[in-house]
C-alpha cells in the first residue's frame, strides 16, 4: 500500500492534471459536454499507454543508450525539479512550450488534441517518463510491478475525472485557486526531484 501511494502521489504531482485544466478548458470551449468527455477519455488512454511503455520499456532504453540508473536519476531529478519550479513560479505552460505562437496556432488547427498537446507534453512529459524508467530499474518483484501498474491505471483514471470536470473545476476554484494549488504541487515536485538527485549522488559517492 505504501508503494502504491508513493507511486501515485509522485505521478499525480509531476503530471499535475490540475495545471492542465485551464489549457483543456481553453481548447474545448466550443465543444459539447459529450465531446469534452470523449476528449478527456482519449487523453487518459493516451497517457496510460505512454506510462506503460515508459515503465516496461525503460530497461531496454537504458541498455540501448548505455545509461546508468544513477545518471538517469540525476537527469530525471533535474527535469522533475525544473517542472516543479515552473509550477511554483506560474510558468508551467511556458515550460511545456505552450506559449509559442506557432504551437498555439497548430493546437487550434488540430481536430484531435488528446495526444498532443494534452497527453504529450502537458501530462506525460520527460519528468514522468524518467520517473517510470527509474521505477522499472528499482522495482523488480512481480508484486511491486503489479502495484505500480495499479498506480498507473489510477493516475490515468484521475486524469480522466479531472479533465471531464475541468469546466466545473474552473468555475468552482477560479484561476487564482488553480494557480495556488499548482504552486503547492510545484513545491512537492521540486522536493521529489531533489530527493532523486541526493539519492543518486549518495549512491555514486558510496556514502
Amino acid at each position: 500500500m505504501e508503494l502504491y501511494l508513493i507511486a501515485f502521489g509522485a505521478l499525480f504531482s509531476i503530471m499535475n492534471p490540475l495545471g492542465t485544466v485551464p489549457v483543456f478548458v481553453g481548447l474545448t470551449l466550443e465543444h459539447t459536454k459529450k465531446e469534452r468527455a470523449v476528449t478527456a477519455f482519449w487523453t487518459a488512454v493516451d497517457v496510460l499507454i505512454i506510462l506503460l511503455l515508459s515503465f516496461f520499456a525503460g530497461k531496454y532504453i537504458l541498455s540501448f543508450f548505455g545509461i546508468s540508473l544513477n545518471a538517469l536519476k540525476i537527469a530525471g531529478g533535474l527535469i522533475i525539479a525544473s517542472s516543479g519550479f515552473a509550477l511554483l513560479t506560474g510558468k508551467f505552460r511556458e515550460h511545456k512550450g505552450m506559449k509559442r505562437q506557432k504551437v498555439q496556432e497548430d493546437i487550434h488547427s488540430r481536430e484531435a488534441i488528446s495526444l498532443t498537446p494534452l497527453a504529450i507534453p502537458m501530462l506525460a512529459g520527460p519528468g514522468t517518463i524518467s520517473l517510470l524508467i527509474t521505477y522499472n530499474q528499482e522495482f523488480q518483484l512481480t508484486q511491486d510491478i503489479c502495484i505500480i501498474v495499479g498506480a498507473l491505471f489510477t493516475a490515468a483514471l484521475t486524469i480522466y475525472l479531472v479533465l471531464k470536470s475541468a469546466h466545473f473545476i474552473v468555475k468552482f476554484l477560479g484561476a487564482s485557486g488553480i494557480n495556488a494549488l499548482s504552486r503547492i504541487i510545484g513545491f512537492i515536485v521540486i522536493a521529489i526531484g531533489v530527493e532523486y538527485i541526493i539519492a543518486s549522488v549518495v549512491s555514486v559517492l558510496g556514502l
